[in-house]
């Protein structure tokens, strides 16, 4: 009998500029401290392709499909927490990547006051007119979509919060 913990997985979703990403790294880094065995995966790198299919334009079916071979090639490995930064917009896609990792998914939604993600992604693109027009759009839409579908388990506001303190209160929140 193994005295190794079942694998586990999370998911840190929010809307655009909410600072998934960073507190995903933030979260792999303190796994490491604490001797976790863990890997960190951004969700968007492993649907970035073009073209995107007809009716699929954030390239969900990709992503899912990638999702489930890097998430294997991590447990065989004897990863113990998979760390995902990405957007679950609804319950299904939130099913999909829980089929995908293969194991329990928690789910984290960092949410960030509007007027700070804008900010937020004024720096990110500074001098990229047309990007920064899009994500500034996306950010209200999709921090209203994420409110209404409630896909979460738990949510951690970040607002005011440095990146390593979003990192420590997501694990508190899923009890890791």
């Amino acid at each position: 009998m193994s005295n190794r913990e079942p694998s586990r997985a999370l998911l840190i979703t929010g809307t655009v500029g909410a600072g998934k990403t960073s507190a995903a790294e933030a979260v792999g880094e303190l796994l490491a401290d604490a001797g976790v065995p863990n890997a960190v995966v951004d969700l968007d790198w492993l649907g970035q392709s073009w073209p995107t299919p007809p009716g699929d334009p954030f390239n969900l079916e990709m992503t899912v499909r990638n999702l489930r071979a890097v998430a294997r090639n991590y447990w065989d490995a004897g990863v113990e927490r998979l760390v995902l930064a990405g957007v679950a917009e609804t319950g299904e896609e939130r099913a999909r990547y829980r089929e995908a990792v293969g194991v329990d998914l928690a789910v984290c939604r960092i949410r960030v006051e509007i007027p700070v993600v804008h900010r937020r992604l004024e720096r990110r693109h500074e001098g990229q007119e047309a990007d920064l027009r899009w994500h500034l759009d996306r950010s209200g839409q999709l921090d209203r979509i994420l409110t209404d579908a409630q896909v979460e388990d738990v949510v951690v506001d970040a607002t005011d919060l440095a990146v390593p303190d979003v990192a420590a209160a997501v694990l508190k929140a899923v009890d890791w």
